[in-house]
């Protein structure tokens, strides 16, 4: 062991540096792994996979909650969230946490004040930017407390890679591979993690991701596209509000606010992990009962139960921008439990999946419409989602151009079905990326993971892969002919828009 805390050190014994047993049997493919599902009393899900190869094994965590299960007002607290929990806990990452708790109650004082004056009329601004200053300074007197990245760097010290998180519109996954024989080091910090986490340098993290938004969104032409687009397709349902949340939001949330809502849907209840590679079921199973029976259950989100209205006519929405064009057109379709996901999976590798489909041969190669096309179903799949195709005019061409040309694609397929050439070839690609998916301890852990989650069942991926090797010529023409049609449809242009000159000077 290189780096172990003196804290965790009495954590550890039980043959941490042990190595975990190696299995020798071939693992079959799809919904006959040999997964060992294991289900705590408090409701934790752990999916284990023994596989041959590498000494090396996957840990995924992911908790069913995400951007859908936010209300205006809390916009982007689960991906601030996903920033937080890597801050360390009550006894990582801080020197004295007791100290820290009497600089967090000092500055978040200053942040209530704050927030009363923002919206009080009358306030002055030069008392509310001295408010601001006098947060950032009690900050960093406490941050002489915080040992930096210390969860990283005892999770990288035992040989950790690929260490990340990100959120979704229906879940929050965090991720790492480590050597086998550091297996258990992962159950120490997680538990850890789960049931102690400190939102410390909360008011600086929350500026990072202020700025995160403002590289992404406000200064990037995609990004102010894309926001633009789901907010006009999406006039009720979740789907139409932006993952790092509106700026206002992010701007206002308080550390007892988001450590309300952690402690609320951050717990076991609502959590599913799936740990693949160089494991031993059995001592894989009592790590996980031996460090998180203890934790209690956590609630799950309430259930979304707002459903986007019906769309009764196309709508357009312009973003002026100094950048070149670019359009989106997305059409109202199903979340992917529906009968009908596996087709429109096909018609998006139909329309745009690499350089022989259809949309890339004719904008690109042959008409040279465009200098780039592609489609995609999202923005998540627990609900019904859009099927949206976006592209980029090539000068001196127009999105008018584009959108005509899309148009006049979907229209063939509705006219007359995919050859069979085009449906085998489609599938090819399906199962070239399954075969990619599988080869890798990470790929099979993010599946399990996330098919448990967001279907209930770590089979039900599987599946749908078999659903979409079953869709048919008729199933593909169907589902152009229900949803991409002309009241069904949003679009949103990016039109070039030079800044505004500078006033001369006097």
């Amino acid at each position: 062991m290189q780096f172990i805390p003196r804290h965790l050190k009495g954590l550890l014994a039980g043959g941490l540096l042990a190595c975990a047993t190696q299995v020798t049997a071939q693992a079959p493919q799809g919904n006959q792994l040999p997964v060992r599902e294991v289900t705590l009393d408090n409701g934790m899900r752990f999916l284990v996979l023994p596989q041959d190869g590498a000494p090396t094994v996957a840990f995924v965590t992911q908790y069913a909650v995400g951007g859908a299960n936010e209300h205006l007002g809390s916009t982007g607290i689960a991906h601030l969230l996903e920033h937080l929990l890597f801050k360390g806990t009550t006894s990582i990452g801080t020197r004295d946490h007791t100290a820290e708790v009497d600089w967090f109650r000092h500055m978040d004082q200053v942040h209530d004040s704050l927030l009363v004056a923002r919206v009080k009329e009358g306030s002055n601004p030069v008392a509310i930017v001295g408010m601001e200053s006098r947060i950032r300074a009690l900050e960093d007197s406490a941050r002489a407390l915080v040992v930096p990245n210390e969860f990283d760097e005892i999770l990288s010290k035992n040989g950790a890679q690929g260490l990340n998180a990100v959120t979704t519109n229906e879940s929050t996954i965090y991720y790492v591979e480590l050597p086998a024989n550091r297996a258990e080091l992962w159950f120490v910090l997680e538990a850890d993690r789960m049931t102690s986490p400190v939102f410390r340098e909360f008011y600086a993290e929350r500026d990072v991701v202020m700025e995160e938004r403002l590289t992404r969104v406000d200064t990037n032409p995609g990004g102010l596209l894309y926001e633009a687009h789901l907010a006009a397709a999406f006039q009720a349902h979740p789907y139409g509000v932006p993952l790092v949340g509106w700026p206002s939001d992010v701007r206002n949330h308080t550390r007892q606010e988001v450590e309300n809502y952690y402690r609320r849907y951050y717990g076991p209840r609502n959590a599913v992990v799936a740990i693949v590679g160089d494991v031993e079921p059995d001592q894989i199973e009592g790590w996980a009962r031996r460090y998180f029976s203890p934790i209690p259950p956590g609630e799950t989100p309430p259930p979304v139960l707002i459903e986007e209205p019906e769309q009764r006519g196309e709508r357009r929405v312009e973003v002026h921008f100094d950048a070149e064009p670019a359009v989106r057109i997305g059409w109202h379709t199903v979340n992917k439990f529906h009968p009908d996901a596996p087709a429109l999976a096909i018609l998006s590798a139909l329309l745009s999946g690499g350089r022989t489909s259809r949309l890339y041969r004719r904008l690109v190669l042959e008409d040279r419409l465009a200098t780039y096309v592609g489609s995609s179903l999202g923005p998540g799949a627990r609900y019904p989602a859009l099927f949206a195709v976006e592209a980029y005019p090539r000068s001196p061409h127009t999105t008018a151009e584009l959108e005509k040309a899309v148009y006049a694609e979907v229209a063939r397929i509705a006219d007359d079905p995919p050859a069979y050439i085009e449906l085998q070839r489609v599938r090819n690609q399906f199962e070239a990326s399954s075969v990619r998916r599988l080869d890798t301890n990470f790929g099979l852990a993010l599946q399990l993971a996330n098919s448990a989650s967001l279907f209930g069942d770590w089979r039900t991926t599987f599946g749908l892969e078999e659903r979409m090797a079953a869709v048919t010529a008729e199933d593909v023409q169907r589902v152009v002919r229900t949803y991409l049609r002309k009241e069904n449809r949003t679009v949103a242009t990016l039109v070039k828009t030079p800044p505004p000159a500078r006033a001369s000077p006097q």
